[in-house]
C-alpha cells in the first residue's frame, strides 16, 4: 500500500485522498466512511514562491467559466486541483490556452 496523497483533519471530519487500489486495501477500516469516486488530480508542476498572489484564483476563474467544479489543494510550493473525471476534458480544454501565462 502506498501512502495517502493527502490527510486533512478539521474539527468535524478527517479527509483522506487515496487512489482506488489503496481504497480497496483499506476499505475494511473505512466501513462507515463516505466515499466519493471519479476524481482526477491535476498538478501545476511549477514551483511558486509563497509571495505569488492569485494563481489559484485565476485557475478557479477559468474553470468556473467553463462550468467545471474543483477541489483546490495546495502544498507549500505547488498547487493541485481535483476535477471529476467527467469534467476532465473540459477542464484541460479550458486551461490549455492559458498554460504559458499560468505556468
Amino acid at each position: 500500500m502506498s501512502a495517502p496523497f493527502m490527510i486533512f483533519r478539521d474539527p468535524h471530519e478527517v479527509t483522506l485522498l487515496l487512489d482506488e487500489i489503496d481504497l480497496g486495501t483499506m476499505r475494511h477500516a473505512l466501513r462507515s466512511a463516505k466515499v466519493e469516486r471519479g476524481f482526477r488530480l491535476l498538478t501545476f508542476d511549477t514551483v511558486m514562491d509563497f509571495s505569488v498572489v492569485g494563481f489559484l484564483a485565476e485557475v478557479a476563474r477559468i474553470l468556473a467559466e467553463a462550468g467545471v467544479s474543483i477541489v483546490a489543494l495546495s502544498s507549500f510550493s505547488r498547487d493541485h486541483i481535483l476535477v471529476k473525471q467527467v469534467d476532465l476534458a473540459r477542464a484541460l480544454k479550458a486551461l490549455g490556452p492559458h498554460v504559458e501565462e499560468l505556468c
